[in-house]
């Protein structure tokens, strides 16, 4: 089978899940197989076409513009004329595949152009991010998540709950879509064991601290000022003897006036941006991993601390509870409850054997139920059925 995905972000370039799922998911399509050509964004002094891992990357040049939905425009007529020019000369596909609605536009008109047949994964949605459609920007983008899902012959999603979202807010019929959980490659989370590792802790925190943290962005759905606000509890419950980490680039003047206000600012270390070398590092001395997201359609930060060996705790919205099993893979809290939140990691901290426990039966779920192979043997069926349902279809 033959397959053109488009998708807006890509490594080197990664601004948020996609880039990774992407990027994971492809070269096991490539190995059941099939053939993948990949279309995205250029970026640096990435190439503009490169092979790797057996998927076809395909880099555009997007033209310059005033504002973000300028760029979605250039981004798409883009997109659009180099598929295009695949479609004809490297054809024909059997199907196309579209990752969220940025590159939405492109996607339909290819798939009308040339009668191939698009799936479409939502990744997330406008409604879901706000808890509603407050603006004409909310509406606008809701409107061509509706069209990209109205558009695809079947619809991709990563959880049970993006599921009901997605029926509820793009209008989608359940039999439509198809529930495929995200990955994540353990080897990937590479334990290195030759530093100094009390001297890398001591960068953080001193000896007789324990140290929980958060790493991502620093957006309101995120649910940062949550984690900041049980950190006054949990430092308090521990004697003072803990450190709260915040990991993560962005603007975080609120945070720390925050933390500062509570008395806490001693206490809580904003990194800014770390690379994945140190991040690794730091998961070898970190005692747990904290995610208090207000919203989070599947939760893969998740799966990259059962893959680090980091005891989690998470909040109960979203895809979190799907993800992470209550008291048997980590804690599960009641979201936008600093109270709770703070019970959690006190559970987690003062049980260091509950805590091993956690992370044993978190590291042997990845394999049973976050495989990128078996993610890419359910995403094939997808595809299959999407081929065999097409050749029964005259097209006019």
């Amino acid at each position: 089978m033959k397959i053109l995905v488009l998708a807006w972000e890509f490594p080197p370039r990664i601004v948020g899940g996609i880039a990774r799922h992407v990027a994971d998911l492809y070269p096991e399509i490539v190995k059941l197989g099939h053939e993948v050509h990949l279309i995205t964004v250029e970026f640096g002094e990435a190439p503009l076409y490169e092979r790797v891992d057996g998927v076809h990357i395909h880099r555009v040049r997007v033209a310059p513009s005033h504002d973000f939905f300028h760029w979605i425009v250039n981004l798409n007529d883009s997109m659009g004329l180099h598929g295009g020019k695949l479609l004809l000369e490297e054809g024909p596909f059997d199907l196309i595949h579209a990752h969220d609605w940025l590159v939405g536009d492109a996607a339909i008109a290819l798939k009308h152009n040339f009668k191939t047949p698009m799936v479409a994964t939502i990744h997330a949605t406008e409604f879901g991010r706000y808890n509603g459609l407050y603006n004409d920007t909310h509406h606008y983008i809701c409107g061509k998540e509706k069209l990209l899902a109205y558009d695809a012959w079947r619809v991709i999603v990563c959880t049970d709950y993006m599921r009901r979202e997605v029926e509820r807010a793009l209008d989608t019929p359940w039999d439509k879509m198809d529930v495929i959980y995200n990955g994540v490659r353990p080897e990937k989370k590479h334990r290195t064991p030759e530093f100094d590792h009390w001297s890398f802790r001591r960068r953080f925190a001193d000896d007789g601290e324990k140290i929980f943290y958060y790493v991502g962005r620093m957006t309101y759905e995120k649910g940062v000022s949550i984690l900041i606000s049980a950190a006054q509890k949990v430092l308090w419950e521990m004697g003072g003897y803990a450190k709260v980490v915040i990991i993560g680039g962005g603007n975080t003047d609120h945070l720390k006036k925050q933390a500062w206000d509570l008395g806490i600012g001693h206490k809580c270390y904003f990194t800014g941006f770390m690379s994945d070398a140190d991040l690794d590092k730091f998961q070898t001395i970190a005692d747990c991993a904290v995610f208090p997201s207000l919203y989070e359609p599947f939760g893969i930060v998740a799966l990259e601390s059962f893959a680090a060996r980091v005891p989690v705790v998470v909040s109960d919205t979203g895809g979190f509870p799907e993800v992470v099993q209550h008291t048997k893979t980590g804690i599960v809290t009641y979201t936008n409850n600093p109270d709770s939140l703070a019970w959690g990691i006190l559970e987690v901290l003062k049980n260091p054997g509950y805590s091993q426990w956690l992370i044993d039966n978190a590291y042997e779920d990845l394999e049973r139920r976050f495989s990128w192979s078996k993610i890419a043997k359910q995403t094939e069926a997808v595809y299959e059925q999407v081929a065999q349902e097409r050749s029964q279809v005259v097209w006019l």
